[in-house]
């Protein structure tokens, strides 16, 4: 089902002798998303449950991060050799077996092994790249994978503000019954519906990771996956500090932490919305050089009102949006370039792409949970946000710069 031209490939709903519907992969990257958000409102209230502090119980997010980027290592060679639809599969009900695990946990150390171990649900965003890259030409990839993270981008949206309504008024526990429904659920649409689309393998498993250093030793290759890294490193420092920004600095309640915490998510809709409308008339470089540029002037601007004295809830989060927007240009086409550098290795590119991004993104979520005290206020968070960004932008000129001198030779 490998396409490299443009004849669009035959899918029919619920016909597993067909690829993926849409709809179906925008389930699975939106139940990704969800895992990583819904329950961070929760989080007073589970460190209380656990006789712990919050700050351990922060550590559900970094650990996450990081187990989440050692699996995307092997989902990625795993899935080009054995196929999209069996480990796709493996992952929902390894998934759901983790969520039963941090449900009945007796002591947050269990709590916290089965967290990590829900990290397996990587899987869902891996394969949901490489199946759309497995169909379409890099352009096409990216405006369909830009379609596909604009359907994702309204999980953050509401997962914070469903996750602070449930510990507002509820229980941390349901939380997590909630993700083990719709994991089940959509377990039962993968079954019915995910056709095969990655081109049988002759290489083992073991050949398969034989293959990376092909992919690491292409400049454009890292261009791509460091652009998106540090872009997208912005985000996951949010992630790790804006609870404590929002609690703490503003003296947010959980509802309304939620309701604010969706405020990149915004963004991201957007970004990905003009991704899937613009992606293939001017090109994945381009695009991802925008999103840089507003994830920069998101943080920028940010930390001018901040040193101006007017820093508000309304403006940190309000800022975030331009953070939200340049993660929403850059990722789904930097992902783009990434698979379409070697082709035949979509799921290794994605799987080792998305690792340097998660892992560096639980560094950066480690740091801002470290750095960030009443006295400082948001300005570690701020600071880390714009560096990230900027590097971003520096890493995508790396890419333009390569093609060019590709080009020249040629």
């Amino acid at each position: 089902m490998n396409a490299t031209s443009a004849p669009a490939p035959s899918i029919r709903f619920l016909d597993r002798s067909t690829p993926p519907h849409v709809s179906t992969l925008i389930l699975l990257a939106g139940l990704s998303a969800l895992v990583m958000n819904i329950f961070l409102p929760s989080l007073p209230q589970m460190a209380e449950y656990f006789g712990t502090s919050y700050a351990v119980m922060q550590l559900s997010v970094p650990l996450y991060l990081l187990f989440s980027a050692v699996m995307q290592l092997f989902i990625g060679p795993i899935s080009d050799n054995l196929g999209r639809r069996p480990v796709m599969i493996a992952g929902l009900l390894l998934f759901m077996v983790a969520t039963l695990g941090c449900i009945y946990a007796p002591n947050t150390a269990v709590f916290l092994t089965f967290r990590i171990l829900q990290a397996v649900i990587a899987t869902a965003m891996v394969l949901s790249r490489a199946v759309l890259r497995d169909l379409y030409t890099q352009d096409q990839a990216a405006s369909k994978i830009g379609y596909v993270t604009m359907g994702m981008a309204l999980v953050p949206m509401i997962a914070p503000a469903v996750g602070g309504s449930i510990e507002q008024f509820g229980d941390w526990h349901l939380t997590f019954w909630l993700m083990f429904s719709i994991a089940a659920a959509i377990l039962l649409l993968v079954i019915r519906d995910m056709g095969e689309t990655a081109v049988a393998s002759n290489n083992s498993i073991l050949g398969q990771f034989r293959e990376y250093p092909e992919l690491l030793r292409s400049p454009r290759f890292w261009g791509y996956a460091m652009a998106a890294a540090f872009c997208s490193g912005a985000f996951f420092a949010y992630l790790g500090g804006a609870p404590f920004v929002g609690s703490v600095v503003f003296g947010l309640d959980p509802f309304w932490l939620g309701i604010y915490f969706g405020a990149p998510a915004v963004g991201y809709f957007c970004g990905n919305w003009l991704t899937g409308l613009f992606a293939q008339r001017f090109g994945v470089n381009n695009m991802v050089m925008w999103g840089c540029l507003a994830n920069a002037t998101g943080g920028t601007l940010s930390l001018l009102i901040f040193l101006a004295g007017y820093g508000t809830a309304e403006s940190f989060f309000g800022m975030m949006t331009l953070i939200g927007l340049g993660n929403g240009l850059c990722i789904p086409n930097a992902t783009a370039g990434m698979l379409s550098v070697r082709p035949h290795l979509a799921g290794t590119a994605s799987g080792l792409g998305g690792a340097i991004m998660i892992g560096g993104g639980s560094g950066l979520a480690v740091l801002a949970g470290l750095l960030l005290t009443p006295e400082t206020g948001a300005y570690p968070l701020i600071l880390i946000m714009q560096l990230t960004a900027i590097a971003g932008v520096f890493s995508i000129l790396v890419v333009i710069r390569r093609e060019r001198t590709l080009q020249l030779r040629a």
